[in-house]
């Protein structure tokens, strides 16, 4: 069953490119739409290049620093939440408003208070965390209360209850905030950097393939982000997962 879905998901995006391709292929025009072909092989080009990996890098340290902290702070959040409806009202405004400004509004303001060359880590941050702290705090309010009263009846501890119940059943929640979050960290940390012009940054060279018209650069730059973001989204889910386990079997 999961080779089917796997093979599944690999016909549907050879499909996508085929599309892609055959659209170039119509618009005759690298500046209007680039071929995939080409946007691939401009990222082989500049993968053999240092300046690439110091960019990629730039950007990766920043974005992910930025979206862990988001992860953290709304798992602990969200706990804190869960036990005090004072601090659920509390942080319900400030959630609420994270959500619905712009990130060109947090940019221009991040710009004053931070620098250019940590936006994306700040940005990141903020797009991300209510993302977490919501999940989160739905999977806790789900748990099921027959296993919390079984616990209540029984005098298990807390920290057994943590690992025993609130973990293992908050714990898709949690891999759902991740499976979006990571793609929204990274779309509003590079749009910051873009804004923000970070020198040595994703943002900055998608802003320089833009000027010059650069198509080629500018798609391959798109495909790396893309590769970066599904790969760390991967090795954050097995890292949790492996450290649910851990835990629960303490």
């Amino acid at each position: 069953m999961f080779g089917s879905r796997r093979a599944a998901y690999a016909l549907a995006a050879l499909f996508w490119l085929a599309l892609w391709h055959f659209g170039s292929l119509l618009v005759g025009s690298e500046i209007l739409l680039v071929s995939p072909l080409a946007a691939a092989s401009r990222l082989f080009e500049m993968a053999g290049t240092p300046a690439f990996w110091k960019t990629a890098g730039f950007s990766l340290a920043r974005i992910m620093g930025g979206f862990m902290l988001a992860l953290v702070s709304g798992v602990l959040l969200a706990a804190a939440s869960y036990r005090s409806k004072i601090v659920s009202a509390l942080l319900a405004p400030l959630t609420g408003a994270a959500k619905s400004v712009p990130v060109a509004s947090y940019a221009i303001l991040c710009i004053f208070l931070f620098g250019s060359r940590s936006l994306s880590l700040v940005i990141s941050f903020m797009m991300t965390l209510p993302i977490v702290y919501d999940t989160v705090l739905e999977g806790l309010r789900n748990t099921d209360s027959k296993l919390l009263d079984m616990a209540q009846v029984f005098c298990v501890t807390k920290p057994r209850r943590v690992r025993a119940i609130y973990i293992p059943q908050s714990l898709p929640y949690l891999i759902s905030s991740v499976g979006v979050g990571v793609g929204i960290a990274w779309k509003s940390g590079v749009a910051a950097e873009v804004i923000g012009l970070a020198n040595g940054s994703i943002g900055s060279e998608l802003y320089v393939a833009k000027n010059y018209l650069d198509m080629r650069s500018l798609f391959a730059w798109t495909m790396a982000v893309m590769f970066l973001s599904f790969m760390l989204e991967k090795l954050i889910l097995t890292l949790i997962k492996r450290g649910a386990r851990a835990i629960e079997r303490l």
